[in-house]
């Protein structure tokens, strides 16, 4: 019996693992969390217990912020995906894996989207989407010419794939 992780693992060929700026944006919005932390932080320092609520708030939001940054890299190079002869192969996630296989005929949408911290490392996602929401699948952190000639791509086997119904 195989491992269960080997139901998970990228196929030999046509691997696209996405671009490490990923976790560079979502650092940065990890930083922009830690300011809120901070500032609860900042008020507990101010009150009448602060020496001993202070000191084991600092030191969890401490702990929890280098282990969250691990994280973040870990989860990054968890995604990745691959273009097949009749479907797209999506797998993300590390501590809940997840495998999406969207054959092309089921796409009804294709979407590209980038906030402004994507837009400010230059990655993009491409969202693209099913009659049923379960076998939807985002690939977070493409360079903007992969994501747009990703979707192109897509939107294409889409509508080849949907002609003859």
């Amino acid at each position: 019996m195989g491992d269960v992780d080997d139901a998970f693992a990228p196929p030999a060929d046509g691997w696209v693992p996405v671009s490490p700026r990923l976790a560079t944006a979502r650092r940065i919005t990890l930083l922009l969390v830690y300011v809120v932390v901070l500032a609860g932080g900042a008020i507990l320092w101010v009150s009448p217990l602060a020496p001993a609520w202070t000191i084991a708030y600092a030191a969890i939001a401490v702990v929890a912020f280098v282990w969250v940054w691990w994280l973040i890299g870990r989860r990054v190079a968890s995604f990745g995906y691959a273009e097949r002869d009749n479907d797209l192969l999506v797998v993300s996630g590390l501590i809940l894996r997840r495998l999406v296989i969207v054959p092309y005929g089921r796409m009804q949408m294709v979407d590209l989207r980038a906030g402004p911290i994507d837009r400010w490392l230059g990655i993009a996602t491409v969202q693209l989407h099913t009659a049923a929401a379960t076998t939807d699948a985002a690939i977070p952190g493409l360079p903007p010419d992969e994501a747009a000639g990703l979707r192109d791509r897509l939107a294409a086997r889409g509508e080849e794939r949907t002609a003859g119904l």
